[in-house]
């Protein structure tokens, strides 16, 4: 049995694609957890399917190594702002962090926001300096710019005395100094064990466990993962769950224990305070729940995280082609997915339509709901989704306010003079602008939310593809008033059946097309981008009349434009609010709340008495 002195506890923090995962897999490489032989994935620790498509971690999880006979357990955390709910709740289980940066793009917004809450909970970060064999690298401007937010975020005398590690996590090497021998990883293992404190627990109290993470297992079924807070955990001894209010969730006997080695969990029979386990075997227990003796009754206090800020409406699909290609299609269907959800993610939220056919989901943007509606769109289910809004609030004065955002862009210099007039088109306020090198300008704004739904392509649009906007949940202020949304009409079809190009040929000066030849539409559907701001029906069904005389050399092949095409993110930011997105197994289309051209228009004039 190793005592607490023997274990560290730190998760790897960092903006998204700074090559956390990468380096988590240099170490565990270096530190023997594989064969030689062994065949192992990039980004062996980005095991779900989505993770691996995107390139980017959306669940934390956990790895531990050995290393000169301590214990070093890792743990990954996603990068992206929409995920900072696993982010929060994942420190609770360590002692410190490694702060990644890269060396050219420097500290970013998620960089700040995960930063602030390891400061809060007291702990002194390792700060490395990633990707130093970059072209564009300025480690000496990154470093300063580092320092920089460590004393924004109101940082301790000890913890602004940061080591600094300079570092490439895809070639497996760190050094202290930027002329230094550039070999391996073993500067940064020893420097946790000499900088990392040991966990301060209590290894005689009786036994005590905050669930952090849910998980679920094949063989095992629903499996809790969390840091052992006192005492000492054994295969077969019984205990039970309490809630944060103190109440008793369910008793149990823990029938299986393991620690995590490399990427694998092994069963162990015995576990001490301190160190991060997986239990398995509950069948109600949760997240923020605390595992422990019979005879405990005060739960381990959880840090609270930051509630959603956006939500869509779900809804059961009712489209003319609905039930054709999914088989998970009725309301009861929907709310039990979205349920199971909501209680392992704590950073989203669900509620009800009074009627019980409409379920509001709510999280931080519109990656973290578009995965979660990707993820059920690949198990089966058929569901329409509404236009996302913002969650406003009410202040102590009962005046409304709204969620700001915070903006980081990066720009080529040519195009900052069009990025500052569209933002501040939707009413941001810019409040710093400096040259970030290499002919690029870094541009920081503040803004309402509201107002960035849907900017995300006309950004792309107006840089050339070259631009890069970060953003990050800023604090709720004033709300603003009216704000533009789409400038562009729909063109909606007239009619149900197969799209044809000769139609599609004709219909493209009218605007942007967004089917193809011979792709299913409907009535209400909307199968294109209108040049003008007023929606437009269309008969794109309409095929070239025949006759029964033809000239030889008279007819020409038809050439149409590819259509746009949009990712399930891009169309939920799309569309408006008289619109929905249709989410089926094997297609995503937009379409009119309305699908009949009488009731869309009773609807406008509802709305224009209202």
């Amino acid at each position: 049995m190793r005592t607490p002195d023997q274990i560290r506890n730190i998760a790897i923090i960092a903006h998204v694609d700074h090559g956390k995962t990468t380096l988590i897999d240099s170490i565990l490489q270096q530190s023997g957890s594989f064969r030689e032989n062994q065949q192992v994935d990039e980004r062996v620790m980005d095991s779900n399917d989505l993770e691996k498509e995107r390139g980017i971690t959306i669940l934390a999880k956990c790895t531990a190594i050995d290393w000169e006979g301590t214990r070093i357990n890792i743990i990954d955390t996603p990068g992206h702002a929409d995920f900072g709910g696993e982010v929060e709740r994942v420190l609770s289980m360590c002692d410190g962090v490694i702060l990644l940066n890269d060396a050219a793009e420097g500290p970013l917004p998620q960089t700040k926001f995960v930063l602030g809450k390891a400061l809060k909970l007291g702990m002194r970060p390792v700060v490395m300096i990633n990707k130093i064999d970059r072209s564009d690298a300025r480690p000496d401007e990154v470093l300063n710019e580092v320092f920089d937010l460590f004393a924004s975020l109101d940082a301790t005398d000890e913890q602004l005395d940061f080591p600094v590690l300079y570092a490439s996590g895809r070639d497996g090497w760190c050094t202290p100094d930027l002329d230094g021998p550039r070999e391996n990883l073993h500067p940064l293992l020893e420097l946790v064990l000499a900088h990392v404190p040991p966990p301060q627990v209590d290894t005689t109290a009786p036994f005590t466990m905050l669930s952090t993470l849910l998980g679920a297992d094949p063989y095992l079924g629903r499996t809790l993962t969390g840091k052992i807070y006192s005492g000492t955990a054994k295969v077969n001894m019984p205990v039970k769950a309490i809630s944060l209010d103190g109440k008793t969730v369910e008793t149990f006997r823990l029938t299986k224990l393991m620690a995590y080695n490399g990427i694998d969990r092994e069963p162990v029979d015995e576990a001490i305070a301190g160190d991060i386990v997986c239990i398995a075997g509950m069948a109600k227990t949760s997240v923020a729940d605390t595992i422990c003796d019979v005879e405990v009754t005060e739960p381990v206090s959880s840090d609270p995280v930051d509630p959603p800020t956006m939500a869509v409406t779900i809804t059961v699909n009712d489209s003319p082609y609905a039930g054709q290609e999914g088989k998970k299609l009725t309301s009861t269907m929907i709310r039990e997915r979205l349920m199971a959800e909501a209680e392992t993610n704590v950073a989203i939220r669900v509620s009800e339509s009074d009627s019980k056919d409409a379920f509001e989901l709510a999280g931080r943007g519109e990656l973290q709901l578009g995965v979660l509606i990707e993820t059920m769109r690949r198990e089966g289910f058929e569901m329409t989704v509404s236009r996302p809004r913002v969650l406003l609030k009410e202040d102590e004065n009962g005046k409304t306010t709204e969620p700001y955002e915070e903006i980081t862009v990066d720009v080529d210099d040519e195009y900052s003079g069009s990025v500052v007039e569209k933002m501040t088109q939707r009413k941001a306020e810019m409040t710093d602008m400096r040259p970030s090198g290499v002919g690029r300008t870094r541009i920081i704004f503040r803004a309402p939310s509201r107002s960035l739904i849907g900017y995300q392509s006309q950004f792309l649009t107006d840089t050339r593809g070259t631009g890069l906007m970060n953003r990050i949940f800023d604090s709720y202020g004033p709300y603003k008033g009216e704000i533009g949304g789409r400038r562009n009409g729909a063109l909606i079809s007239n009619g149900t059946g197969e799209a044809v190009a000769y139609a599609i040929f004709n219909l493209q000066d009218r605007g942007v097309m967004m089917v193809d030849h011979q792709e299913k539409v409907y009535e209400g559907m909307i199968i294109g981008e209108h040049n003008r701001e007023n929606d437009l029906e269309v008969n794109i069904l309409k095929g070239k009349q025949l006759t029964n005389v033809r000239a030889s050399g008279t007819d020409e092949a038809v050439k149409i434009t590819p259509p746009k095409r949009m990712s399930l993110e891009q169309m939920i930011a799309y569309i408006n609010d008289d619109e929905l997105v249709e989410v089926t197994p094997q297609n995503l289309r937009l379409r009119k709340v309305h699908l009949k051209e009488t009731d869309r228009k009773s609807a406008s004039r509802k709305a224009a008495k209202a």
